[in-house]
């Protein structure tokens, strides 16, 4: 097993990884920037190296440092965790030829992966569907207009590189198209160096469901059943869960096995994430594929017991899943909300001086932090702070647990979004398990306001 694995991340996946070390056995290697230097994650770390300056293109996202800090530290592997570098076909190349092991799938699969247009084609070669739109990159508002109308409004245009919502945007007609494209068509170029866009049919009041899958070197491949990732705010997830109250058995195979297809055709390596739309008739589309650990993966440790993170690593040192499809159970009901720094109306960031925290816990309560109780929330990064997982015997305890443990949470100093969470589990509509990406805005947007 590897001896040393440097960490190219922070927050609360950092110190997730560093978890998965320990029981490991393995030396861990946290890089921080400035503006984290006392962050948690650096002090759980057996070693820690300065990065850079506080912005993200002087720290986490300077490859060729981080990679000179793992040949100076000995660190045989690099685990990414999500956002950064996690996805950059170039960084996991530049790995490869320094010797250094990027614990992930390979660099033409990230790539393949990376841009919509070639994701949608092999799923479709591999007898995936999706969702009907271009097949090709929209480079000018003539060819997304000439699509949309070949396609039928409303469309969801989306930035072909892109992720996170960003350059993402629904689009009613062709007035709103002309007005839209250039817009998302910049912030596209500036987020993910690529300014193509790409035009596909808005599935109405769908469900965002997707499919874990493990693969190793050796030929094996599993799904780990389904997460419900419907409510989101601004395109982001914000409550997820698994299994989802959605989702039959039959589905679920038939999900996961297109699942496998995927990852077959591919030759993928690693952990990897296939989302999914899913209409109220139980038609799945393929949406994107994430190549990375995801945030919401401890959902599905959860009920399904399997650690994800130490999976990826000892896939990623050449061995073999230690588990088989038949292998793979789902036990219980598991939900995670994501606790961001941000006002809960307006969704605008919060930075500032922790002054308080404190939360309840207990065997059935799980805690992924990126902050203590002295934390300075930077205006850096992605303002979430904390993920709270609640697993129960079934869903409806799993609810009944998280609405106790949003309670007794409390930060101050900043203002969270945990009384937008906590209106949206306590509201009729999720507990009956009615939900679509646009629940917030059905359900809460004119209640908040008013």
């Amino acid at each position: 097993m590897f001896k040393k694995i440097l960490i190219a991340n922070r927050g609360e996946i950092a110190s997730r990884i560093i978890r998965a070390c320990r029981r490991l056995n393995i030396e861990s290697v946290a890089v921080y920037s400035e503006a984290d230097q006392q962050a948690p994650f650096v002090k759980e770390a057996d070693h820690a190296r300065l990065l850079g300056g506080p912005r993200v293109n002087e720290s986490y996202l300077n490859a060729a440092k981080i990679i000179e800090i793992a040949k100076e530290e000995g660190a045989e592997a690099i685990h990414p965790g999500y956002g950064f570098l996690s996805e950059s076909g170039p960084f996991a190349r530049l790995c490869k030829e320094e010797g250094i092991v990027f614990i992930g799938p390979s660099a033409s699969v990230i790539e393949a992966m990376g841009i919509k247009t070639k994701a949608r084609k092999i799923m479709e070669e591999a007898g995936v569907p999706v969702v009907p739109g271009l097949s090709d990159a929209a480079v000018s508002v003539e060819d997304a207009l000439s699509a949309a109308e070949q396609i039928g409004y409303p469309v969801m245009l989306k930035a072909s590189a892109g992720g996170g919502g960003i350059g993402m945007q629904r689009v009613n007609d062709a007035a709103e198209l002309e007005k839209a494209f250039s817009g998302n068509q910049k912030r596209a170029e500036s987020f993910f160096g690529n300014g193509e866009m790409f035009v596909e049919k808005l599935v109405e009041n769908a469900r965002h469901i997707e499919i874990q899958v493990l693969a190793d070197r050796h030929g094996n491949a599993v799904y780990l059943g389904e997460r419900e990732c419907s409510i989101q705010r601004r395109n982001q997830k914000v409550v997820e869960e698994a299994p989802s109250p959605f989702v039959d058995g039959e589905l679920r195979r038939n999900m996961g096995e297109s699942a496998i297809r995927a990852v077959k055709k591919l030759g993928y390596e690693n952990a990897g994430t296939l989302e999914f739309l899913v209409d109220s008739e139980k038609n799945y589309y393929f949406l994107e594929m994430n190549t990375r650990l995801q945030v919401e993966h401890p959902v599905t440790e959860e009920v399904t017991g399997i650690d994800i993170v130490t999976e990826q690593i000892r896939i990623a040192y050449g061995e073999e899943l230690s588990i088989r499809q038949k292998d793979v159970t789902i036990i219980g009901h598991s939900i995670e909300v994501r606790i961001y720094a941000e006002d809960p109306v307006t969704f605008y960031p919060s930075p500032g001086q922790i002054t308080r925290l404190s939360f309840s816990e207990g065997p059935r309560i799980r805690h992924e932090m990126g902050i203590d109780g002295q934390s300075l929330v930077s205006p850096f990064y992605d303002p979430m702070l904390a993920k709270l997982i609640v697993t129960g015997a079934d869903r409806y305890d799993a609810i009944m647990g998280l609405a106790d443990a949003l309670r007794a949470y409390k930060i101050e100093g900043i203002k969270t979004n945990i009384p937008l969470l906590q209106d949206i589990i306590n509201h009729e509509a999720f507990k009956n398990g009615d939900m679509n990406t646009s629940f917030i805005d059905t359900h809460l947007k004119k209640q908040r306001k008013g």
